[in-house]
């Protein structure tokens, strides 16, 4: 009895068994393919080049669909059609098309009503908030198989896209007319093979734009008016492309000099703020810092402006030096805003700024020299950032080393201290937060982030003058309002070789609490992204955004360096505070896009030295006892980074030089 019982038990489990295995096999085939299309997405976000055109981001859009497809019911589902209509909005934000901005509401919604119990109900909710509410949603169909043709052409289209990456990641293949040729050919077989397709508005666009660019090399006028040529077919036959503006404005420069070339006309009188009727947006401010090697220039805006810019070379004729200019659309310049901001340092001439449009402003930098330049655009308020770097701005060559009889685990201040320090001579501090920006509110009412953090970096600047012996400069060093910009400009323009900047961190839920410590990089989760958009002072939907372009921030970072200079202060700041205090959580070196920490030629780091919100922790960061401990830790650190830097920087050694 027992033995028929057990066979039959096998039976039963080996009949489960079989009928679970395809399940399982589909399950697994669908997560794969969620895994591919976020590869896909990540390979798209990773090159400027992808993301320009549309046929990337709808390829990357189907891939996210086919999760949701392959099984509507599963548990990768919610996920699916959330990344689906997650980066529709992404689309919608660059295209500017009503219609990827309705496909985004729709799965968005969609995610909201089928799966009320996943955690991408929440974030669908988080994306909505920025769209009204649709009285009836639209029906958005699948996105459609590419044709034949439309096949064809892609594959044309990238191996296009290939050879011009080639193109100008070899400075010495701008030299032979026949790459350019290549190059130019093989978008004209992408047009030709759908000129009806999705990518033949594209493909016009650079054949214009590379014959353009030949035409500056080989300075020949039929290259000029082959690109012009193309450029104009291009606005005539795809009119409502979004090319078509970018090929009126290619034009615009290349063939009425006479308006492009000289300095815009001021208008007579402008708006303070946006227009009712017409929608346009002032701008209302130019700023700027500078070293003989670093110049940033920020432009001010009432609201979020579409904008694009272009190097323009010198022009002998007009009397032109080198310039960059940016046009920001849907925009008109203040009342009283001055023509030129004169800079005069060894970089820029000035900066300027006119009515190029009725509804264009043009921001003109003229240059003296420079190595390269990055323009990035930051949120809560709308502003661009120009940084630009002389030939002159990677950092000097160390001194020699000079041998001196030093205390152990001292450096002495003055130069000397600078010379084995390797380059650390100077560090710089930022208070988070100040003036009318208080920061992060406290669990009890007296404390304010912008007063804790301002105590903190006051300590922390004479400890490191004690110990390390370097010049320490503060952003702020009373109760004063900078914005985040400026904080990274300082540091840039005074040569730091450090960039600290002090904050602290808080949370809905009070019990949250630790200490951790971040450096510039794509975010990796979603508390970093949390915190990032709290120290912006803007959304995590905007952050989304910012890493979008990060990649192209990233050039000049100094990546490897601040992750390091992080993983050292993070270690040491929670020894020294479990020195003396208990529940100290470490929560680890994390890395997440700053505004503060943009364009920082050093290697910079943000510490979040505890959790305000937090009962405990809000009382010790009140208490001068714990702040000191917090510097403690952070100096030896600092103190370590430079030694791994300079193993030589702290040993003893002998030599005939006495102080």
């Amino acid at each position: 009895m027992v033995n028929i019982s057990n066979k039959t038990m096998l039976c039963s489990l080996f009949m489960v068994f079989l009928l679970v295995i395809p399940g399982v096999t589909h399950a697994e085939a669908v997560r794969d393919q969620y895994f591919k299309a976020e590869n896909a997405y990540k390979k798209m976000l990773a090159s400027p080049n992808q993301r320009k055109y549309r046929h990337h981001w709808l390829r990357v859009i189907a891939e996210f669909q086919k999760v949701y497809d392959a099984d509507p019911d599963g548990s990768w589902a919610a996920a699916g059609l959330y990344r689906t209509g997650a980066t529709y909005v992404e689309l919608y934000r660059r295209s500017g098309r009503q219609s990827d901005r309705d496909a985004g509401i729709e799965r968005l919604q969609k995610v909201r009503r089928e799966f009320p119990r996943s955690a991408y109900r929440a974030k669908a909710a988080s994306y909505l908030k920025e769209f009204p509410a649709a009285k009836s949603p639209p029906k958005v169909e699948k996105p459609p198989k590419p044709t034949p043709t439309e096949a064809a052409a892609q594959r044309q289209f990238d191996r296009a896209d290939n050879c011009q990456t080639r193109l100008k990641q070899n400075p010495r293949r701008t030299k032979h007319r026949d790459v350019w040729l290549t190059c130019i050919s093989a978008y004209e077989d992408a047009y030709k093979a759908d000129p009806e397709g999705p990518l033949a508005a594209a493909s016009l666009f650079k054949m214009g734009s590379l014959y353009q660019e030949l035409a500056e090399h080989s300075k020949s006028s039929s290259d000029r008016e082959a690109g012009e040529a193309h450029l104009r077919n291009l606005i005539k036959a795809y009119s409502a492309s979004p090319y078509s503006p970018m090929a009126k404005a290619l034009l615009g420069e290349k063939s009425a000099p006479q308006t492009s070339q000289t300095d815009p006309a001021p208008p007579e009188e402008m708006p303070d703020a946006a227009d009712q009727q017409t929608s346009l947006f002032a701008v209302s401010g130019l700023r700027y810092w500078s070293n003989p090697n670093y110049t940033r220039v920020v432009v001010d805006t009432s609201g979020k402006t579409p904008y694009f810019h272009r190097l323009l070379k010198k022009d002998p004729d007009l009397k032109k030096p080198q310039r960059l200019y940016v046009d920001l659309q849907n925009a008109r310049l203040a009342k009283d805003f001055p023509k030129t901001i004169p800079i005069n340092d060894d970089l820029l001439i000035d900066a300027r700024a006119g009515q190029y449009k009725p509804d264009t402003v043009r921001v003109v930098v003229d240059l003296k020299s420079f190595k390269t330049y990055k323009i990035f655009s930051l949120m809560n308020p709308f502003r661009i950032v120009i940084d630009v770097w002389g030939k002159g701005g990677a950092p000097a060559s160390p001194p020699p080393q000079t041998t001196v009889n030093l205390p152990k685990g001292k450096i002495p201040p003055g130069s000397l201290a600078r010379s084995l320090a390797l380059g650390v001579s100077r560090i710089v501090i930022d208070a988070g937060h100040g003036g009318k920006d208080p920061g992060a509110k406290g669990y009890y009412r007296a404390a304010r982030e912008k007063d804790i953090t301002l105590n903190i970096a006051r300590k922390l600047k004479k400890k490191l003058v004690d110990r390390i012996g370097c010049d320490v400069i503060m952003t702020r060093s009373n109760d004063r309002f900078l914005t985040l910009e400026e904080r990274t400009a300082l540091a840039n323009t005074k040569d730091a070789d450090l960039f600290i900047s002090i904050h602290v961190n808080a949370h809905r839920n009070k019990n949250a609490y630790g200490t951790e410590t971040y450096f510039l990089n794509l975010a990796t989760d979603e508390d970093s992204i949390r915190v990032a958009a709290m120290e912006n002072a803007t959304s995590t939907k905007n952050i989304s955004d910012l890493q979008t372009i990060l990649m192209d921030l990233m050039q000049n970072a100094k990546i490897n360096e601040s992750s390091r200079l992080a993983s050292y202060v993070q270690t040491n700041m929670v020894h020294h505070l479990k020195k003396k205090y208990g529940n100290v959580k470490d929560k680890g070196v994390k890395q997440a896009p700053f505004y503060v920490l943009l364009g920082a030629q050093m290697p910079a780091i943000l510490v979040e030295t505890s959790f305000i919100s937090n009962p405990r922790e809000c009382k010790r960061l009140m208490d001068p006892a714990y702040q000191d401990r917090l510097c403690d830790g952070i100096v030896t650190g600092i103190e370590k980074y430079i030694k791994d830097t300079s193993p030589t920087a702290f040993q003893k050694k002998s030599t005939s030089i006495r102080q």
